[in-house]
C-alpha cells in the first residue's frame, strides 16, 4: 500500500477555504484549524479513517433470539446482547419504534416510553413471583434523603399532586356519569 506524502500547508489552505466559503453556518469549520484540535500533537494525521474499515467482520453470532436492529442497517450486527429480548407492552413499543429511522422522534421517544413502561412490567413480575420490591431502596431515596432532601420532598410533592390530579379528573367523570 502506498502512502503519499501530504502537503500540509496546502492541506490547511484548503481546510481554510472551506471554512470561509461556509463561514455563514455557525460552527462551520470549528475543527479546520489542526491547532485547535485537542489530538493534534499526539495522533500523527494521515487521514487513514476516511478509507474505511480494514479489518475482517468478527463471526456472526447466531442469531436464536428476536433481535430489534436500525433500518438503517442492512443486516444484524456481528455481537449483540441477548439478556433481555423484547417482551410485553415495552417490546410491542419497541417493535414500533424500530420502524422508524434513528433520525427521528418516532424513534427515540417510543424507546423512553418502552423503558417506563418495562420498570413497571419489572415490579409487577416481582410481585407475581412472591418478592415485594423495596421500591424506596431501589429509587435511592435513602441516599437521597441524606444528601438531597430538598430534591425529594421535591418529588415527593410532584408525584402527590400528579396523583392527586389524576385522582380528581377519575372521579370528577364518574361524578358526571351520575347525573
Amino acid at each position: 500500500m502506498e502512502n503519499p506524502v501530504k502537503n500540509p500547508t496546502a492541506d490547511l489552505a484548503q481546510k481554510t477555504d472551506l471554512a470561509q466559503k461556509y463561514a455563514h453556518i455557525k460552527g462551520w469549520g470549528i475543527d479546520a484549524d489542526p491547532k485547535n484540535d485537542p489530538t493534534y500533537p499526539i495522533k500523527h494525521r494521515t487521514d487513514a479513517e476516511q478509507t474505511g474499515y480494514s479489518w475482517e467482520r468478527p463471526t456472526q453470532q447466531p442469531v436464536d433470539t428476536e433481535i430489534l436492529r436500525s433500518i438503517e442497517r442492512p443486516n444484524v450486527s456481528a455481537v449483540f446482547g441477548t439478556s433481555s429480548p423484547p417482551s410485553g407492552l415495552s417490546g410491542a413499543i419497541r417493535r414500533y419504534a424500530f420502524k422508524y429511522s434513528e433520525s427521528e422522534y418516532g424513534h427515540w421517544l417510543p424507546l423512553i416510553l418502552a423503558d417506563r413502561v418495562n420498570a413497571v412490567e419489572g415490579i409487577i413480575d416481582d410481585i407475581k413471583q412472591g418478592h415485594i420490591p423495596n421500591i424506596f431502596a431501589e429509587r435511592g431515596w435513602k441516599a437521597q434523603w441524606q444528601h438531597n432532601p430538598k430534591g425529594l420532598a421535591r418529588k415527593v410533592l410532584i408525584g402527590a399532586a400528579a396523583a392527586l390530579t389524576v385522582y380528581m379528573l377519575v372521579t370528577r367523570n364518574d361524578n358526571d356519569d351520575d347525573d
